[in-house]
């Protein structure tokens, strides 16, 4: 199992940002591979961004090479680059 965690500052509002992640969220339903996906703000800094939990690196692979992931820079206004970080799971405490 993979976690990749994604934040960025935004151009958009808060109440904006919000609507993108309700928005783009049943397309994330749908990338294969991805067990689960945390929209998250982080409220020291203010950035917003994604938490990722990935089967296996080929899944994560398959959706960074695919038209979803191109779209985060434009649809939230990403100001800067976005900070991006993988961690490999090594023993999960509660199984659900």
């Amino acid at each position: 199992m993979i976690i990749q965690t994604i934040r960025y500052k935004s151009g958009l509002s808060h109440d904006e940002v919000k609507r993108h992640f309700a928005d783009r969220s049943e397309h994330y339903r749908k990338v294969p591979g991805l067990m689960q996906k945390y929209y998250v703000k982080f409220t020291d800094t203010g950035e917003y961004g994604g938490i990722y939990v990935w089967d296996s690196r080929e899944s994560l692979d398959a959706w960074r090479a695919g038209h979803l992931s191109g779209t985060l820079a434009e649809t939230y206004k990403i100001e800067g680059e976005a900070e991006r970080e993988l961690a490999e799971v090594m023993l999960v405490l509660h199984e659900h």
